[in-house]
């Protein structure tokens, strides 16, 4: 019994193997190579998505390096004129202070008298002061104060005439200046010991 049933596997076997091979005809053949194709065109397809996504981006990148590189070729431009131009609104102003002492200096070779050029150069004094207190200058105050580092640089120490000028500023010899509330020079003084 199993003899004939083994023989009947086999020839359902035999009959199916021949069944597909008779279907294998052209028409079936054509099929299976038309979705290879298909398949190809589609991998081929995504592949040139994805070529074309990254010639993208690479453009893209490449845009955007060249914007920055302009902006930091335009900013360095600018901080350089910046720095050759930042005086000028300080010397603008200080022209007309240049034109007094101009004024000034020709009263002087026609003077008889002292006392009006004095009072005139006093005059230019006065308005140059002003006009650099405007931009922010400010005079370091000295004289019997405390010494201090951050606006004072010692020259000498002497003997303090009393105790109460010990560790304070006798004698200035050269005037320390601050502009906006930043040291620009030292004033140079003298310290009681």
């Amino acid at each position: 019994m199993f003899n004939k049933k083994k023989n009947n596997d086999t020839e359902e076997n035999i009959m199916n193997t021949e069944n597909s091979s008779e279907n294998a005809t052209p028409e079936n053949v054509e099929n299976t190579d038309a979705q290879e194709n298909t398949e190809q065109v589609v991998e081929q397809t995504a592949e040139e998505k994805l070529q074309a996504e990254v010639q993208q981006l690479n453009d893209k990148y490449l845009r955007l390096y060249a914007e920055f590189d302009n902006y930091k070729r335009r900013t360095q431009k600018e901080r350089v004129e910046l720095l050759q131009t930042a005086g000028k609104d300080v010397i603008v102003s200080l022209l007309p202070v240049l034109d007094d002492f101009d004024r000034a200096l020709k009263a002087m070779e026609t003077a008889a008298d002292v006392a009006p050029v004095k009072e005139g150069i006093l005059l230019v004094s006065t308005k140059l002061k002003n006009t650099l207190a405007q931009k922010g200058l400010k005079d370091v105050e000295s004289i019997n104060k405390d010494f201090d580092t951050d606006f004072h640089e010692a020259i000498t120490n002497i003997p303090a005439p009393t105790d109460a000028l010990k560790g304070k500023v006798i004698d200035e010899v050269e005037k320390g200046y601050t502009l906006n509330d930043n040291v620009i020079r030292f004033a140079k003084v003298v310290v009681g010991a």
